[in-house]
């Protein structure tokens, strides 16, 4: 605690004695009440030292806002700084050399003492060179429930998946949508990443996503999967928002049981005066299998021919990075910080269960880690289809193996 306030105390007095005046264009996809006022966060902080922030939200979500970034960074526009996932999205970028080397800074900074967990870096690494400063840790496996639509139907709130589907009849009969789900077809492949692991376990996840053992991927464990897909698109088919953050606003306002989505939901429910434990409920790996996937967000740099603008990079990196800005960012967010060494004594019931689940160990890589982003496309168009359509278990279970296959 004593430790945290003096480096937060060192920081705060360095950046304000330091006025550096330089422009920088940051892109990103966070456009919800609960992300916009975690990005204000950044910006707020960047702007304090010094720089200025020029705001490059873009709205729609990743899969909206990925090739925009792309086609200005490969088409010789580039921004200052840009969001992407842990992972794979920006490894093409980084060997066609487009990309700003942070090794430096890391060292500087001691990156690789601070970031935990190490694959979070890892997932920066190309060659033994870092290219990006992760901000978060998101781990997208998570049921949200409103509390009083169970109130409403006169049930207890679930405790695990298993009884959240057992229940659904009775709120479908007090006139509520069992299960919200958007339309952006990433949430299809984020519910059934969910289930998934929920249904299947975590060692058949890892056998099939870790070890790429394409037997176990054919074999009965993920038949059942797709069963119990097929079984939750129907308790999610009068839900015809688009958007993630308006599939949450239907729980928030007890229109709807639950939601699978990210801890990111926990923005919009703080943006709306929600409590934790009170007003929602949240069950990490859906109340079966307490863990955290360690996916999230990081930003690169696209290089550029000016040495002030790429100083400022350098600045804005190292920032992120930094515990001040850890604390503030994440605790807006709703995800957890990108090191061990910072307080968060304020965070919410939601955010300390996370908090002990990334102490334990007990976490995943995710999704973007393991499959490079042909694949990933792959199976959110699948998930799409396979979600709004009558396609069966089986066909879809088949085109999934198909698609997984491709990627070895």
């Amino acid at each position: 605690m004593k430790k945290f306030a003096v480096v937060a105390a060192m920081a705060t007095a360095f950046l304000g004695s330091t006025a550096y005046a330089t422009d920088l264009e940051v892109t990103h996809w966070w456009t919800s009440g609960g992300e916009a006022a975690a990005v204000a966060e950044l910006a707020k902080a960047f702007d304090a030292s010094g720089d200025h922030w020029i705001d490059g939200a873009i709205a729609g979500g990743g899969g909206t806002a990925r090739p925009i970034m792309i086609s200005r960074i490969t088409g010789g526009d580039p921004m200052g700084a840009t969001q992407f996932n842990h992972g794979q999205q920006a490894l093409e970028l980084v060997e066609a050399g487009l990309m700003l080397d942070l090794t430096d800074v890391a060292e500087e900074n001691n990156w690789k003492e601070v970031v935990f967990p190490p694959s979070l870096l890892d997932a920066c690494t190309v060659d033994g060179r870092i290219y990006c400063a992760p901000v978060n840790i998101h781990s997208p496996e998570w049921l949200w429930l409103s509390n009083k639509a169970y109130e409403d139907a006169g049930i207890p709130v679930p405790t695990n998946w298993n009884e959240f589907v057992e229940t659904a009849p009775q709120l479908e009969a007090a006139g509520k949508i069992p299960l919200a789900l958007g339309n952006q077809p990433w949430q299809s492949n984020l519910a059934f990443g969910a289930i998934s692991i929920a249904v299947a376990g975590l060692d058949v996840w890892k056998q099939v996503n870790v070890e790429k053992n394409m037997d176990v991927a054919a074999g009965p464990e993920y038949a059942a999967v797709f069963q119990a897909v097929a079984d939750a698109r129907a308790l999610a088919a009068k839900s015809t928002v688009q958007d993630w953050n308006q599939a949450t606003n239907l729980v928030i306002t007890d229109e709807a049981g639950g939601q699978i989505m990210g801890d990111w939901a926990q923005g919009e429910f703080q943006v709306a005066g929600e409590v934790a434990g009170e007003d929602y409920t949240c069950l990490p790996g859906l109340g079966l299998n307490a863990y955290l996937s360690t996916g999230g967000d990081a930003f690169y740099f696209p290089k550029l021919d000016d040495p002030e603008q790429e100083a400022a990079q350098k600045r804005l990196a190292a920032l992120l990075v930094s515990p001040e800005v850890q604390v503030d960012f994440n605790l807006k967010k709703g995800s957890l910080p990108i090191r061990g060494d910072v307080d968060l004594s304020a965070a919410n019931d939601c955010m300390k269960k996370g908090l002990e689940l990334l102490a334990s160990g007990n976490i995943l890589p995710s999704g973007d880690m393991v499959w490079s982003p042909d694949v990933t496309k792959q199976n959110e168009d699948l998930m799409v289809e396979f979600w709004k359509s009558d396609m069966s278990p089986e066909d879809a279970h088949a085109q999934w193996v198909a698609n997984l296959k491709s990627g070895l």
